[in-house]
């Protein structure tokens, strides 16, 4: 470690020896998929019992309400887990965001529930690296800094949301109020097992797109029907046709229908959008607008549009670059190649930076295999990026900017 003053050194130190690995068995070992929502009430205590040593306000709340269509085309309110936010030290002059989740993509029933060691220094399970171990990773980073003799002029708010990885409906609000007036946001998404970042991503928006016709006898009098599969069909492949090199379209599935000699008077089309830009939200917005116009006209069927373009494209831009400079200057001072690349993937970094605040979203732990029973995390990093988050927001303190 070269370059680092003695309080920051001291600091590398006490963010390596806080007991992350521990941690995140416990936390891993619970299971927290996004609609567990017993799981995440039992993982929020724990998480509210760790980050309960840092001083400030802690609390569980409830986000927004979100819906969900289902397959005949009702919707309905989802029931979400509860958020935690703490507050510490509003008043002081440099103020950061932190955010992370407690909710996987597992599911109750999901086979993929334990623990194993897969080698000496690589541990595989169920949101080990997405993202347990970034939240040990923050918590080790802010008990260094809350040591350290600069803790009186940084303040921070962190909100860890129980629905990131359904797109964060319920706590995109909560994100979008802790972020306000803050230099800059650290997510702790995991890094890529080299230590790469992610840097700029594209948005995602996904709809569900309900179409109603009228059925009929398929063979006595077909032509009074109207068929809402056909029509589902006919949108499917309209706006499978608006993909673009900065626009990603991918119709996922059709629901609907029913027997043979029934023409279908009912069908949901489920469609993603990938945008890179924002121009290309507003071309496919107005495009989703005249093309489900023109199939209801086409086929005398009704369409109803659900889902929205939830989270924006987080471009690079010059204040992001000065924080993936400071990173990139701070892990060169603890000997480690800090690189980052752009990629498809959106996480709540995306709603970060659309409220103006440079965000780097991939300060957790190296893992890989993310959101497959493959997922795993190198525990050797736990330390290296404890030590690089402290870092960070010291040295962002000691200069009041960026």
């Amino acid at each position: 470690m070269t370059g680092l003053s003695a309080i920051e050194r001291a600091a590398v130190v006490h963010a390596g020896a806080q007991p992350m690995l521990e941690q995140i068995e416990r936390w891993a070992a619970v299971n927290s998929g996004t609609r567990n929502l017993a799981g995440l009430a039992q993982v929020a205590d724990m998480l509210v019992a760790a980050f309960g040593a840092l001083p400030g306000k802690i609390a569980l709340v409830r986000g927004d309400t979100a819906e969900s269509v289902g397959a005949d085309g009702a919707v309905a309110v989802l029931d979400h887990g509860k958020h935690l936010h703490l507050v510490v030290r509003p008043e002081a002059p440099v103020q950061l965001l932190l955010t992370g989740h407690m909710d996987t993509v597992y599911p109750i029933d999901h086979a993929f529930q334990t623990l194993t060691w897969l080698d000496d220094g690589t541990l595989g399970g169920p949101g080990v690296a997405d993202m347990k171990s970034g939240l040990a990773v923050m918590l080790a980073a802010l008990r260094a800094v809350e040591a350290s003799p600069l803790a009186d002029r940084i303040g921070y708010e962190v909100v860890i949301n129980s629905d990131e990885e359904t797109g964060s409906f319920s706590s995109t609000q909560l994100i979008a109020d802790a972020a306000r007036g803050k230099i800059a946001a650290l997510t702790y998404e995991p890094a890529l097992p080299d230590g790469t970042l992610a840097g700029a991503r594209g948005g995602t928006g996904n709809f569900s797109i309900v179409v109603t016709g009228k059925s009929a006898h398929a063979g006595r009098n077909p032509e009074e029907g109207r068929n809402a599969v056909v029509a589902a069909s006919d949108l499917a492949v309209r706006l499978f046709a608006l993909r673009s090199p900065t626009l990603a379209v991918n119709p996922a599935r059709i629901e609907g229908g029913g027997p043979n000699n029934v023409v279908p008077d009912h069908a949901m089309l489920r469609i993603n959008f990938r945008p890179k830009d924002h121009a290309e939200i507003h071309r496919a917005q107005a495009a989703l607008d005249r093309i489900t116009a023109e199939v209801a006209a086409l086929h005398d069927v009704q369409i109803a549009v659900h889902g929205s373009f939830n989270r924006p494209p987080k471009p690079i831009d010059p204040g992001a670059a000065k924080l993936f400079a400071l990173v990139k200057d701070c892990g060169a001072d603890l000997g480690l190649d800090i690189a980052w690349r752009a990629t498809g993937g959106v996480c709540d970094g995306n709603t970060i930076a659309a409220c103006g605040v440079p965000v780097v979203d991939t300060m957790g732990a190296r893992g890989g295999a993310i959101h497959s029973p493959d997922e795993f995390l190198i525990v050797d990093s736990l330390a290296e990026r404890a030590a690089l988050s402290a870092l960070t927001i010291l040295r962002i303190a000691e200069k009041g900017a960026l």
